[in-house]
């Protein structure tokens, strides 16, 4: 079987940047086992599976990192509209469905940008667990708690991007993952950093979905709900931030870098 295939950089403007995913636009079925393969062979962090509905302009969309299915992907939600446009899967302007393991995503492509609506993530303040000390070499001011992941709000921009966290720790201490976040710098409201050594991703370079923990977090501490947002791994990726009552929408740029076949 020959199997088209793409990888797309999220949420930047140039290749080699942003956050990577590999997408399968499918004109055929295929297993959970082998999406799951496939995503261990391309060994990025999210891979995607698109498939057509029986209903116009409604997609099934399916993320896998090299170890797991999740529920919630926004970089590749994001690469897999982008893609589809280009492919000729969907046209510029109109609104993609995308029927997933958290419901229902609506995408529009508006020229350069992808805008994506997605569900808020409520955050709930706790206090510092005793783990973090041997995390961050950085104090944390706050902490809050959100389904599968923590939270923690360290002093400044540049504690974010020295950071350098123990993932033994991270791994024992985190059923998902840990986002790290601080007050922006210069036009950026918001820093921030995603490490998930339990889902398979030490950490990933730009995270939508921690975005949509972070639009809460952040307007429950400035009151903004628009927010210009800066990942700072070390491809780093920029997300545009707007909450809308329970919603937030995400916008980001994408780039092809690559597109192929896979055999199997």
């Amino acid at each position: 079987m020959k199997l088209a295939i793409s990888t797309v950089d999220a949420f930047t403007t140039k290749a080699f940047s942003g956050n990577p995913a590999a997408i399968c636009l499918l004109d055929q079925e295929l297993s959970t086992y082998q999406m799951q393969a496939i995503a261990m062979e391309m060994n990025l962090s999210e891979t995607a599976f698109v498939k057509r509905t029986s209903e116009p302009d409604s997609f099934s969309l399916r993320w896998f990192t090299p170890i797991v299915e999740i529920d919630l992907c926004g970089h590749a939600t994001l690469a897999s509209a982008f893609w589809m446009v280009k492919s000729g899967w969907a046209k510029p302007g109109e609104t993609i469905r995308f029927q997933t393991l958290s419901g229902e995503l609506r995408v529009k492509s508006d020229g350069e940008w992808i805008e994506m609506d997605f569900p808020i993530i409520p955050t709930t303040a706790e206090k510092h667990p005793f783990f973090v000390n041997d995390f961050f070499g950085a104090k944390i001011t706050q902490a809050a708690k959100l389904k599968k992941n923590w939270i923690f709000e360290l002093e400044d921009a540049r504690a974010i991007e020295s950071s350098e966290p123990d993932f033994s720790v991270v791994k024992k201490h985190s059923e998902e993952g840990i986002i790290i976040t601080a007050p922006g710098k210069g036009s950026v409201d918001i820093y921030s950093r995603f490490f998930g050594p339990n889902v398979g991703i030490d950490e990933d370079p730009v995270t939508g979905f921690a975005h949509c923990a972070l639009m809460d977090y952040w307007f429950q501490r400035s009151g903004k709900n628009k927010i210009k947002a800066y990942q700072a791994s070390r491809r780093g990726g920029e997300l545009h931030l707007e909450k809308r009552e329970n919603r937030v929408i995400i916008r980001g740029q994408a780039v092809n870098v690559f597109s192929g076949e896979i055999e199997f």
